[in-house]
């Protein structure tokens, strides 16, 4: 488990394990998820520019969609900063970008973020950090820091299946707002980002079980 500036840093699927271990212990309900899902995914991802511009790409489109756009901006060479600047809208458009998406990915490589330097940053910098660029609200910023950064005590409150995964493991009436579910998650500190990923398994083994896609 890495440290830095007083946060925890999943690096490991041993990091992960302890941390389910910690909410397995804390909360019952926590104890039967995991005990349906088994071991919780490690879930690191790269950080830096394509990943936030992969994400600008993914928003209302379908996974495949996405994938399909994302092959085209890396065989065009459009995955870098300076070549979404350099570009034409054209060919920002045969890629398949909405000429709201080229705007986003233009203020992205505009926003001269430090990537490196949000590594060693405090989590509520970089939401701010991130959610100052067009086009990237409080949930990609979240999942950002979750799996890019490897931050093991953020959420996403904003995420429905997240909240639906609430609402069926905690027996809720209805799922939870995002602030209602923000606030319920101080519970799992210092683990956070492992209870989603608790929750996300849970959401996954349910829905399965029921025959939904």
């Amino acid at each position: 488990m890495g440290e830095r500036i007083g946060e925890r840093i999943i690096e490991t699927e041993a990091c992960v394990a302890e941390g389910a271990a910690w909410l397995a212990r804390a909360e019952a309900r926590f104890a039967r998820a995991i005990e349906l899902t088994g071991p919780l995914p490690l879930r690191r991802r790269p950080d830096g520019f394509d990943q936030l511009l992969a994400a600008i790409v993914s928003q209302q489109v379908s996974v495949a969609a996405a994938r399909t756009i994302q092959g085209r901006l890396e065989a065009a060479g459009l995955t870098a900063p300076e070549a979404i600047l350099a570009a034409a809208d054209e060919e920002m458009r045969a890629a398949g970008l909405s000429r709201q998406k080229i705007r986003y990915a233009r203020a992205l490589a505009a926003a001269g973020i430090d990537y490196a330097a949000l590594r060693a940053a405090p989590t509520d910098e970089v939401v701010r950090t991130l959610t100052a660029v067009p086009g990237i609200g409080v949930w990609t910023a979240e999942i950002y820091a979750m799996f890019s950064l490897g931050r093991a005590d953020v959420f996403a409150p904003g995420d429905l299946a997240l909240q639906e995964a609430t609402r069926r493991l905690f027996d809720l009436p209805a799922r939870p707002r995002p602030k209602a579910l923000r606030d319920m998650a101080e519970a799992w500190s210092p683990w956070r980002a492992v209870a989603a990923r608790a929750l996300w398994a849970y959401y996954r083994v349910e829905t399965e079980r029921e025959g939904v896609a």
